[in-house]
């Protein structure tokens, strides 16, 4: 039976990525890198703080062009050979951010947000998220026994959301900011108006109503990410979500700026 295991290796506007790997029975079957928002020597270290290297990646998969997603994947790919995943928008946006000769000999394999595809035994499937990005994409992984759902960086639920995400044995989902914090902050009202909107980020309130509308009888781990660091707290996002869930604060995990969070596995 294969499973899954993953670890954050950071989360939050100052940078963000996600390492997914297939366990079967002989150890490690694929290995994928979700969003790499910090830089090479950054990625690398933090990469090592997990016992790995950037060369036992198999794919780099990318969200969206945002910097805090994106920023450090073209010079990790580049550096260590490691193909890149996207969508056609993603790229597009992504490549017109640095010269051709960073680009050059970068691999690159553009993905449909509606079709699944495969790298060494794990079922990716993407899937189309409102966001103010050029076509961001999130995504499930799945071994067929298992599966994770990530979702960061929407502004609204949505009936695919919902589809895409029922039935995950573990879930990655965005906390960004408490609604109240984020209307007494010293953000200017164009940030705020982005950021509450449809096409902004969610709202502990909002990433519990995703999670009340959803499948949740497979579920045993989830992790609330992408915290904002001035308008949040790790208690008030736990609370919410334990709320939907019935079950102690404590229970739900936080994929922090500084740590992420450790290596989990369903």
């Amino acid at each position: 039976m294969a499973r899954l295991r993953y670890t954050s290796l950071g989360s939050g506007s100052e940078g963000n990525a996600l390492v997914v790997e297939v366990v079967g029975s002989a150890g490690v079957d694929g290995r994928v890198l979700l969003d790499c928002g910090f830089g090479l020597r950054e990625a690398t270290r933090r990469l090592a703080m997990r016992g790995l290297t950037p060369d036992s990646l198999d794919a780099i998969l990318i969200t969206h062009e945002h910097t805090d997603h994106a920023g450090g994947a073209i010079r990790l790919a580049r550096r260590h050979g490691v193909p890149i995943h996207c969508s056609h928008g993603t790229w597009s946006a992504v490549s017109r951010s640095f010269g051709a000769s960073e680009i050059d000999n970068v691999r690159v394999q553009t993905v449909c947000s509606h079709t699944p595809f495969s790298i060494r035994g794990m079922e990716i499937h993407p899937f189309p998220v409102p966001h103010d990005a050029r076509e961001p994409t999130q995504f499930v992984f799945s071994t067929g026994d298992c599966k994770l759902g990530v979702l960061t960086d929407a502004g609204s639920r949505t009936a695919c959301i919902v589809d895409m995400l029922n039935g995950c044995d573990g879930l990655v989902l965005e906390c960004n900011h408490d609604e109240a914090m984020l209307a007494a902050s010293m953000y200017p009202d164009s940030l705020k108006r982005r950021i509450l909107g449809d096409w902004g980020h969610l709202s502990n309130a909002a990433a519990a109503d995703v999670l009340a509308a959803l499948d949740r009888s497979r579920l045993k781990r989830i992790h609330a990410a992408h915290l904002s660091q001035q308008n949040n707290r790790p208690e008030l996002a736990r609370h919410a979500l334990a709320m939907v869930l019935g079950t102690d604060d404590g229970d739900i995990a936080i994929a922090d700026q500084d740590n992420g969070f450790d290596w989990t596995q369903i």
